[in-house]
């Protein structure tokens, strides 16, 4: 493992894109997590995101889980150009030449990449308890620990998010076609989504929807992108100024989309490989 790790270190400390992005991704991510703090003009009045309860806990790991996770991208593009240059730049095929088999080639992205998920989690982590403790107008046990499992749940979205990106980056070798298949893969989820979920709500009145919503089981939830997405719904009908309009928070732990980010996860470890494998270098 230390060999990888070394490897690793040494491909991508002189690649310039790694470093900017690198650097680039933890310091917005840090910032975000801050950004309750200042003050957004909206609609000719100032809104404060603190003053609307989004560093309260339990709220708070909701909130920053889903913020910093909208920056995943960044993050996911320092995997892209770390394993697309490897094709591009022929290292792939010295490294086998020198001894590198595909299974530690395979190893030492993983360990790249969970590398970073575990800091992005920690500094997520961290900064939540230090920014909850200082401006959450409670700061009971119970409170506290309550939703920490966004954590957990942050954790599986990196982890998956990245490895479908290995995925794709090790099946098309270029980074423009990457996002290209990243984009459109997106687009077909949602009008997937959308199409199952008009031929499950067409015809039916508000209480109908809301119990199908509510109980009936949904495909879509179990493609990969959508799978990510659920982990961590959006939180801003936990708003102070959300609540006052009247609407509702409701929260199903999404254990579907859990089990299928996991699998989904291992599927684009496998794939990789075996691409890997099967093709002639």
């Amino acid at each position: 493992m230390l060999r990888l790790l070394k490897l690793e270190y040494y491909k991508n400390i002189t690649y310039k894109p790694f470093k900017i992005f690198s650097i680039l991704y933890f310091a917005i991510l840090i910032a975000m997590l801050f950004v309750g703090l200042v003050d957004f003009d909206l609609f000719s009045g100032k809104v404060n995101l603190k003053e609307q309860g989004i560093y309260n806990f339990p709220e708070i790991w909701n909130f920053t889980t889903w913020i910093v996770a909208l920056l995943k991208i960044f993050l996911g593009l320092i995997i892209v150009f770390s394993i697309c240059q490897e094709f591009s730049n022929r290292m792939f095929k010295q490294n086998t030449i020198d001894g590198l088999s595909r299974e530690e080639f395979i190893a030492s992205k993983l360990l790249t990449i969970g590398i970073f998920t575990v800091i992005s989690t920690a500094i997520v982590f961290g900064i939540t308890l230090f920014i909850g403790y200082q401006y959450s107008n409670t700061t009971e046990s119970d409170k506290v620990f309550a939703e920490m499992f966004f954590i957990g749940n942050y954790f599986v979205k990196l982890l998956t998010f990245f490895c479908f990106l290995m995925f794709l980056s090790v099946l098309l070798r270029k980074s423009v076609f990457v996002f290209l298949a990243f984009f459109v893969l997106w687009i077909v989820e949602i009008i997937l989504s959308a199409v199952e979920s008009y031929q499950k709500m067409h015809g039916l009145n508000e209480v109908q929807r809301g119990q199908v919503l509510q109980n009936d089981f949904f495909i879509s939830k179990l493609f990969p992108l959508e799978s990510m997405s659920s982990l961590i719904p959006n939180p801003m009908v936990r708003l102070n100024a959300a609540k006052m309009l009247g609407l509702k928070y409701e929260f199903h732990y999404p254990t579907e989309s859990l089990i299928a980010c996991l699998v989904w996860c291992a599927i684009f470890i496998f794939a990789s490989y075996w691409i890997l494998k099967k093709r002639d270098w």
